[in-house]
């Protein structure tokens, strides 16, 4: 059974395609049913130029080298900016529910402002979790739905200031579900939100968008309107196949609609080293994906809905938590590699 693994491992990349390859790799890290070693069996020095050791138990301050293989970096402190704007603007994908892309926007969305930067995040999901998880108001006020269909067209009129100084929010509520409906025979209906944010780019550094668990006119809309994608991945099988097909949708996003369009990263998230699963998902995604995997990884804990249900980002809940450190540290980590201001 291991040799049987690693021949498939062995198979190369520009074979099968990569979300081929990666839908291939996911199929066989379920299949395998002997498999305790085998995936350790691979050549992480190979893969980061690294020697590699054994993945430590949870915890976010013990894993060295980390969970992805290469050894955690202390990112530096950033500069303050001597001005803002334009902003970059980053889409929070992937179709598959429960990942972390909410908690990730507004997380990360605090972080960044902490650090100075002026930072707009929009709940671009009918569910309007974004705003819930902030502690704003969604009904009875400007949304991003008043905005795609024109009810509204100042965008500045549905920006709401959180609790945390330097962020923003638009907001949304279960009325965004008919957008696509309405927007269906628009003309160039995939442009409409890039067309809504041109208004406010020069207000900020960064605008994060929270994208709803599909792949449809909502998604394709926040891919065209932005300059890189992030993609939460719960360390669990069904989250790597939705990979597979959020790649080849960007894709094709940058062939006929936005060439500017790139993934930033991907983001591991509800990470849990205990687990052989959570570590082979992990491996996976990094074999494919090399350094587009960010080194931050965000371990599982109950603080999150703890913040949730408090309507706080997590870095102001629990300002000392391992997970805080986490996100601030993913802060950290995107501005250093030039993907943020």
């Amino acid at each position: 059974m291991q040799e049987n693994l690693r021949a498939a491992t062995s198979l190369p990349r520009r074979q099968l395609g990569i979300p081929a390859y990666l839908l291939h790799l996911a199929t066989t890290t379920v299949r395998s049913g002997a498999r305790q070693h085998a995936v350790r069996s691979l050549d992480w020095g190979a893969m980061s130029g690294e020697e590699s050791g054994g993945s430590q138990l949870p915890g976010f301050d013990d894993m060295v080298p980390g969970p992805t293989g290469r050894p955690l970096r202390e990112w530096p402190e950033p500069a303050p900016l001597s001005g803002h704007g334009p902003a970059r603007i980053i889409a929070l994908c992937n179709q598959k529910g429960g990942v972390g892309k909410t908690t990730t926007t507004i997380s990360l969305g605090a972080a960044l402002a902490d650090y100075g930067r002026r930072t707009l995040v929009i709940d671009f999901d009918p569910q309007g979790a974004l705003s819930a998880g902030l502690g704003m108001p969604s009904h009875d006020v400007v949304t991003i739905y008043d905005l795609l269909l024109g009810k509204e067209k100042d965008a500045r009129k549905a920006v709401q200031a959180t609790k945390t100084k330097g962020l923003d929010l638009i907001p949304a509520n279960i009325d965004l579900s008919a957008a696509e409906v309405h927007l269906v025979n628009e003309v160039a209906r995939e442009q409409i939100l890039a067309r809504v944010l041109a208004p406010v780019v020069d207000d900020y550094d960064v605008i994060l968008i929270d994208c709803q668990p599909s792949l449809g006119l909502l998604t394709v809309n926040a891919l065209t309107a932005a300059h890189g994608v992030l993609i939460p991945l719960e360390c669990e099988y069904f989250a790597l196949r939705g990979v597979a097909l959020l790649v080849e949708t960007i894709d094709k996003v940058r062939d006929r609609l936005n060439p500017a369009v790139q993934l930033d990263g991907i983001l591991a998230t509800m990470y849990d080293a205990r687990t052989l699963h959570s570590r082979e998902v992990l491996e996976r995604v990094v074999e494919v994906f090399g350094d587009k995997v960010l080194e931050t990884v965000i371990g599982r804990t109950v603080k999150f809905p703890d913040a949730t249900v408090a309507g706080a980002p997590i870095t102001s809940f629990a300002p000392d938590h391992p997970a805080a450190a986490a996100y601030r540290q993913l802060a950290r980590e995107l501005i250093a590699r030039g993907q943020v201001a």
